[in-house]
């Protein structure tokens, strides 16, 4: 009788739960399946329940080689935590966010926010955008708005013209096919992108996805020749290298981290010059700041009203409906409590490389980036010197 190997075990539980998911129309577990396809192989049997996933990933857990390797260990933990915050269970933000994240929860103090926020309003005022709430129809249009019909060719035109950057900046040689479709859901993100081996499927929401030309070059640094070149580019490995990793992308795991946050900041890597797009990136590394100081406050039990005057106070152009969001998805949503965190971590993390780095170590990180996963402690690895990636603690 053979026994089946322990990242095997563990791809099988979620593949399991992940159609039971599916199966109730709630959300996916898999965001992205990098493993290489078997045509073999039966399609995955749904999980009975989600006390069966989690029976199955406490055995896998257990198990010596699972013990024995620190990769698999975190991974299969990660799994666990959000499997019980699903099922009610609630952790501490900052025991939540290590064991799922892989990095710290302190928060950045005040003169860290006044720094970057401080960069990027200087940044908008070149463009001659104001900081107040004319802010946001200004940026549009100092960044050339574009019809809803042709933000799709806008999309794929940036990205075939960025390609060669991004790739002469990674050194990746992956093939990837790219599906962008339209979709109407009532949801925080304007898009999404999701898939399996090197075929990406792009989703943009038609409830919140307004694009400028600008926006179509960082987005599609973001989204395609980030998240499902990237993607593809460690199938490919894959395809030709077991390492033993899960292949199995999750936003719940320690993964995103590096996905959003070089996703967030390649704009600094690749089209350094353009300083319209450079500005879209200051101005997100703030915003995301303030929405981690938001998570931090909800989840410490500060009331609503004061997280509102503080959002409003230092973000004077966002709405009620954003604000009343950040707070909702960051306070209540099991996944998402988790999730969002990796966005400030990653772009803080990511800006500062981009700034402060020098060349040896950020192309380094790059390609490494793109080979495979790297966790908050391999990019702590590559590059010592760096920030404290989760904030180093926020004032009190």
């Amino acid at each position: 009788m053979t026994t089946m190997p322990v990242r095997d075990r563990v791809e099988a539980a979620l593949r399991a739960w992940d159609g039971y998911e599916r199966r109730r129309g709630a959300t996916p577990v898999i965001d992205y399946d990098c493993a290489p396809l078997d045509p073999a192989a039966p399609p995955p049997t749904p999980a009975t329940s989600r006390f069966a996933v989690l029976a199955e990933l406490a055995a896998v857990a257990d198990e010596p080689d699972c013990r024995a390797d620190d990769r698999l260990r975190a991974r299969v933990d990660a799994d666990i935590t959000y499997l019980r915050a699903m099922l009610g269970e609630r952790r501490p933000l900052t025991g939540y966010i290590r064991r799922t994240q892989g990095c710290g929860a302190a928060g950045w103090p005040d003169d860290h926010l006044t720094e970057v926020g401080d960069r990027a309003r200087a940044s908008l005022a070149d463009l001659g955008v104001d900081w107040d709430e004319r802010l946001p129809g200004q940026l549009a249009r100092a960044e050339g708005i574009l019809r809803r019909q042709d933000v799709p060719d806008a999309i794929e035109q940036a990205a075939a013209d960025l390609e060669p950057l991004v790739r002469a900046a990674t050194g990746t040689t992956a093939p990837y096919q790219l599906t962008i479709e339209r979709v109407d859901v009532d949801a925080y993100w304007s898009y999404w992108l999701d898939g399996a081996g090197t075929a990406a499927r792009l989703r943009l929401n038609r409830q919140r996805a307004e694009f400028t030309e600008t926006q179509a070059r960082v987005f599609a640094l973001h989204e395609v020749l980030g998240h499902a070149l990237q993607s593809a580019s460690w199938y490919a490995r894959w395809s030709t290298v077991d390492d033993g990793a899960v292949r199995l992308l999750a936003v719940h795991t320690n993964t995103q981290v590096l996905l959003e946050g070089l996703a967030q900041a390649l704009p600094l890597f690749v089209i350094g010059d353009d300083a319209v797009a450079v500005a879209r990136v200051r101005l997100a590394h703030y915003t995301q700041l303030v929405r981690a100081g938001l998570h931090r406050a909800i989840n410490d039990g500060v009331p609503v009203a004061d997280c509102v005057a503080w959002a409003r106070q230092r973000v004077p152009f966002w709405s009620d409906e954003e604000i009343g969001d950040s707070l909702t998805d960051r306070g209540v949503d099991p996944q998402l409590r988790s999730y969002l965190w990796a966005y400030p971590a990653g772009i803080d993390w990511f800006v500062a490389l981009a700034d402060r780095g020098d060349p040896q170590t950020r192309a380094a990180v790059l390609r490494a980036a793109y080979r495979g996963p790297l966790a908050p402690a391999d990019l702590t690895a590559l590059w010592p010197a760096g920030p404290t990636i989760g904030g180093p603690g926020a004032d009190s």
